[in-house]
């Protein structure tokens, strides 16, 4: 009980300061030795669990099935993006065009889950790479927002992971990255303020420059 109360406490002292650790998402070196299927039996019956300790009836037509559709929702839907196996596969084809300028894929929307509460955050990305001789289909930018979309975040890293990736699929350094996003965390629960959003970008290469950076805004309608 007394290791309780001082997980407790600690939890209480760190308040809303979370705790940042890197651009990989942290995950346990033995994450993946259990298959889905075990992982989905184990999260059912735990959730089965935090269920009856909220008082809730699991004999209730409403409410018996949930923890298996909890446990699958889990697994193969918003946190799929942690099994690696699930990774896009990408494709690069010449740029036979040689366009040269940016290409900006831009309001692909996703779906997230904040670490911290595991409550949703809803956003739309925005990218944009220079191609340096290859190119990938349009549809596979928005696969890979996707796939790091569909784990435990928090937006910094997901907005870095998103550009380090395209970096190295597209061997090329100008790339740019900016996500808009609501945090479920904020509007659903403490500030509970509906109308903020949060806003992070990565810019490498060219797009450090400031005047190629205002004119991939300015495609954007942002300031």
């Amino acid at each position: 009980m007394k290791d309780l109360d001082k997980l407790l406490i600690d939890i209480d002292d760190i308040g809303e300061n979370h705790i940042s650790t890197s651009v990989e998402t942290p995950l346990r070196k033995d994450a993946f030795e259990l298959d889905d299927t075990t992982k989905m039996a184990l999260i059912e019956e735990h959730f089965k669990e935090i269920m009856q300790i909220l008082g809730l009836d699991l004999e209730d037509d409403s409410l018996k099935g949930t923890p298996k559709r909890v446990a699958k929702m889990y697994v193969k839907e918003i946190f799929s993006g942690l099994n690696p196996e699930n990774k896009p596969k990408i494709a690069l084809f010449e740029n036979k065009y040689e366009y040269k300028e940016m290409l900006i894929e831009k309001d692909i929307t996703f779906y997230s889950n904040c670490e911290h509460h595991f409550v949703p955050i809803i956003g739309k990305a925005h990218v944009s790479y220079i191609s340096s001789g290859k190119v990938i289909g349009l549809s596979k930018i928005n696969r890979i927002v996707q796939y790091f979309a569909k784990r435990p975040q928090v937006q910094e890293r997901l907005t870095m992971q998103i550009g380090k990736e395209l970096k190295n699929i597209l061997e090329t350094d100008d790339v740019a990255v900016v996500i808009d996003a609501k945090h479920l965390c904020v509007s659903s629960r403490g500030v509970e303020d509906k109308d903020s959003s949060t806003i992070t970008s990565f810019f490498s290469g060219k797009f450090k420059n400031e005047v190629t950076k205002s004119e991939f805004y300015s495609q954007l309608n942002l300031k």
